[in-house]
């Protein structure tokens, strides 16, 4: 009897175990796309990407790693099975639901704009007429980009983080960028880059969403769900969003 009790205790801890590790996730991220994630001061990772996973895995009661990988990184590693899911202010679209992105609920409408240097001559779409301009490759912005250069005449050319789409403007390589209005406005208040907004180039945006790349994390994604609208519920969203765009 004694020993059937202690295969039972036995079993039972096995399938606690089993189940913390269930709930145990690898999250991707971007490297520097502020204010939805970056490294501050400190060389602590932050953002608002960062404070609504955090947020909603509390009210969910999962555990996470969160490790900033980039762009494509972050695509790749969850494509690979290395990550089991991406939060990293991506838009969702068709497309990418149909190239096997699953999206949870939005948690941000983020529109994309266009920025030039300080002091440029340029003030609209008609003036980028035999230009190039700074996109980061495989984003909505490159989308918008590419949608608007034969009206208007320029080139696009594409590059693998946000800093390189503004470096690529501050130093005389591309006349404008188009990059998420937010972060464009984040880099600008923060004195990161010295870039200008162009006025009326807006395009409609689109949701953000948290995403993975596999069916099987589909329990992932109704977490994310779940906390997403208790914490837009009991107030905790509200905190955060004030938190990091109050300042903008």
């Amino acid at each position: 009897m004694k020993k059937l009790v202690a295969l039972i205790l036995c079993a039972a801890a096995l399938l606690c175990m089993g189940a913390a590790i269930a709930d145990d996730y690898a999250i991707a991220t971007d490297t520097a796309f502020r204010p939805f994630e970056y490294t501050d001061e400190t060389g602590k990772l932050v953002g608002i990407d960062v404070e609504i996973l955090a947020a909603i895995a509390a009210d969910q009661g999962f555990t996470y790693t969160i490790e900033p990988l980039g762009w494509d990184g972050s695509i790749a590693a969850c494509r690979a099975g290395q990550k089991d899911g991406m939060i990293a202010a991506a838009s969702i679209t068709d497309e990418r639901k149909a190239d096997g992105w699953i999206f949870s609920d939005g948690y941000f409408t983020g529109t994309q704009s266009m920025a030039v240097a300080v002091g440029t001559p340029i003030k609209s779409f008609d003036d980028l007429k035999d230009h190039s301009v700074s996109v980061k490759g495989g984003t909505l912005s490159e989308e918008y980009a590419k949608g608007l250069a034969e009206q208007y005449g320029f080139k696009v050319e594409t590059f693998g983080s946000t800093l390189a789409v503004f470096m690529a403007v501050t130093g005389g390589q591309c006349a404008a960028c188009f990059e998420d209005t937010p972060v464009i406005e984040d880099y600008i208040h923060s004195g990161g880059v010295f870039l200008e907004m162009v006025n009326d180039t807006a395009n409609e945006g689109a949701d953000y969403g948290f995403a993975v790349f596999n069916p099987d994390k589909q329990e992932l994604v109704d977490k994310f769900n779940a906390g997403l609208a208790n914490i837009k519920a009991n107030g905790v969203y509200d905190e955060i969003m004030t938190r990091y765009l109050s300042k903008q």
